[in-house]
């Protein structure tokens, strides 16, 4: 029997508005939010501090370089953490299967923040993100943004809404609505790389 973690099943999971998080003692649980939160990408908001600091070089960032670390570092989290051994397993062959990927900040060789989701024809699934210096995290979303911009992709789900990311414009669709933008972004013809593998971007 497989496992209801394996690659297929999640990205079936996935394209149905469906995603799973593991609960204290590990137990996975299927959800599927609604109202359910996402980012327009024509409505994506950046503080212009944040804008000076995409610009201004303090981070190198690059894409698919540390998956397995970004995973990582968002699950060591002293309030604990939804990303249970079979969550982070089960992601990691997302990664391997070419569906998985990170954005990550770079401060030098430290990895300063960044976050991972899954991507599915135009649809990008934001699963989580973790900062160890200022903006980081909140740069590797910028760049997370621009290149879906770039790629043709039109949605960007972040499942539910919180605070830190109502100042980047989220807004709560109904399930309807969520389901119809779903339904039209997966069958995209969209990449989010174009081959195995890191990518430096600056």
């Amino acid at each position: 029997m497989r496992s209801p973690l394996a690659p297929e099943r999640l990205l079936a999971a996935y394209a149905a508005g469906i995603f799973p998080m593991a609960d204290e003692v590990g137990h996975v649980h299927w959800l599927a939010p609604d109202p359910r939160a996402i980012i327009p990408l024509n409505g994506f908001k950046i503080s212009r501090s944040l804008r000076s600091a995409r610009r201004g070089g303090a981070f190198t960032i690059t894409i698919n370089r540390a998956f397995v670390e970004v995973i990582e570092a968002c699950a060591d989290r002293a309030d604990g953490t939804w990303i249970s051994q079979d969550i982070h397993d089960a992601y990691c062959r997302l990664h391997q299967a070419g569906y998985g990927h990170s954005v990550e900040a770079w401060m030098g060789d430290q990895l300063a923040g960044g976050l991972y989701g899954v991507a599915i024809g135009g649809a990008f699934f934001g699963e989580s993100m973790f900062h160890r210096a200022t903006d980081a995290s909140k740069v590797a979303l910028v760049v997370l943004v621009e290149r879906m911009r770039e790629r043709g992709f039109t949605l960007l789900d972040v499942q539910f809404m919180t605070d830190h990311l109502r100042q980047f414009g989220a807004v709560e669709i109904s399930r309807i609505e969520y389901e119809t933008q779903l339904h039209k972004a997966t069958r995209l013809p969209c990449s989010f790389v174009d081959h195995p593998g890191a990518i430096t971007l600056n």
